[in-house]
């Protein structure tokens, strides 16, 4: 059963516009009068990365008169392969400034209003009101939950997606839907009541992400937007969409309010909680790329000797390595299985990607009582300093 429409419509479309919107006009359930109701609807996308591409892009097509964008990153070129909305000129630049600039090349007769910022629990309620609808296309669990907690605090309807690797997910969570249409009122923590322990689900970036699959789940994610809207169709409200894109299949998962859910009166930077707990590494254990550079020059010399250890997953390793690492990845030493594999009289020199990793392990081989230091900044550090032709990623 469709939903009342979230959002009255504008006075009138202009003749520009009932010529763009031509294919939507005839449409049931659109029509003029569901077009007017987008043209007057504010949608605030969360993220302009993998998913916010797909969704700006159609939300702009669609003619919704206004478009929040948030997201403090800048444009990374290994964003390309799925964030569509950017292209190889704003690499470097800010993701909103990019995603701007796309949104009305597609369509000038959109308002875009930009927030370059990080949304904490101190200005999400401020960035989030005043709009009708709100997309949930971010990539981290803190902020999955603090847009989740401050949509329920605010009665906003929240459309979320998800992707990792060839998975993908979608939903509307919305805690104050209108009564009598059958319609639960699930938030996020209804389906996912607690973030994951620290370092159980790995990012995108370590994982990997098909970018395609960005696309499925973001225009099922702005077609929801298009439904609430317009008050067309039924929402995914009570649930989750899932689609495996490999086998090319979609499933759906019917989801409820959990009796047990306190409601959320207050908001809360989930950060040091989604977060591996920071170990404290003495300076002595700790190098510089530079100093692994002088190390390896020393070793090939025969004048040192060590066991340069990458602890990082084997695509990490096959996509950018440095010279002479060996792969052994983090995981065989939380189970401890790589501590037998390896000479306890060799001193270690272990890396990951940035260094987070590579510290949680050099606690561990220290513990059991080998030599080991880890590199400051990992392989992203080496690139950037003595290597720059190899890949980022």
């Amino acid at each position: 059963m469709p939903l009342p429409p979230l959002v009255a419509p504008a006075p009138r479309l202009t003749p520009a516009e009932l010529e763009r919107y031509a294919r939507h006009a005839l449409l049931p359930g659109i029509g003029l009068e569901g077009q007017r109701r987008l043209k007057n609807a504010r949608v605030l996308v969360m993220g302009a990365g993998g998913l916010g591409s797909p969704v700006l892009m159609y939300l702009a097509a669609a003619g919704v008169g206004t478009i929040g964008v948030v997201d403090a990153d800048v444009v990374d070129a290994s964003n390309l392969q799925r964030q569509v909305i950017h292209t190889t000129e704003d690499v470097g630049r800010s993701k909103v400034e990019s995603a701007r600039a796309a949104i009305l090349a597609v369509n000038p007769h959109v308002h875009v209003e930009t927030h370059d910022v990080r949304l904490t629990a101190a200005n999400a309620l401020e960035v989030l009101r005043g709009y009708d609808v709100v997309v949930d296309g971010t990539d981290n669990f803190p902020t999955r939950y603090l847009v989740g907690d401050a949509c329920e605090l605010l009665g906003l309807p929240c459309v979320w997606g998800s992707i990792y690797r060839f998975d993908g997910q979608a939903a509307v969570f919305w805690t104050d839907p209108p009564v009598g249409r059958g319609y639960p009122a699930v938030r996020y923590r209804d389906v996912f009541p607690d973030p994951p322990a620290p370092g159980t689900v790995p990012s995108c970036a370590e994982g990997g992400v098909l970018g395609v699959l960005c696309g499925s789940i973001g225009s099922a994610m702005a077609s929801e937007v298009v439904k609430l809207v317009t008050g067309t169709g039924e929402p995914l409200l009570g649930r989750l969409l899932v689609h495996d894109a490999l086998a090319a299949r979609w499933r759906e998962v019917p989801v409820a309010p959990d009796p047990l859910g306190l409601p959320v009166t207050s908001l809360v930077d989930l950060d040091a909680v989604c977060a591996l707990p920071e170990r404290p590494v003495p300076d002595a254990a700790t190098i510089s790329v530079r100093e692994l550079a002088d190390r390896l020059a020393a070793r090939d010399r025969g004048e040192d000797d060590f066991e340069l250890v990458d602890v990082r997953e084997p695509a990490e390793h096959e996509l950018v390595s440095i010279p002479g690492a060996r792969l052994v990845p983090r995981a065989a030493f939380v189970d401890g299985t790589a501590l037998a594999a390896l000479s306890p009289t060799r001193p270690l020199v272990l890396h990951c990607k940035s260094g987070a990793r590579s510290a949680e392990v050099l606690a561990v081989v220290l513990a059991a009582g080998f030599d080991a230091v880890h590199v400051s900044g990992g392989v992203l550090a080496w690139v950037e300093e003595i290597e720059p032709a190899k890949p980022r990623y």
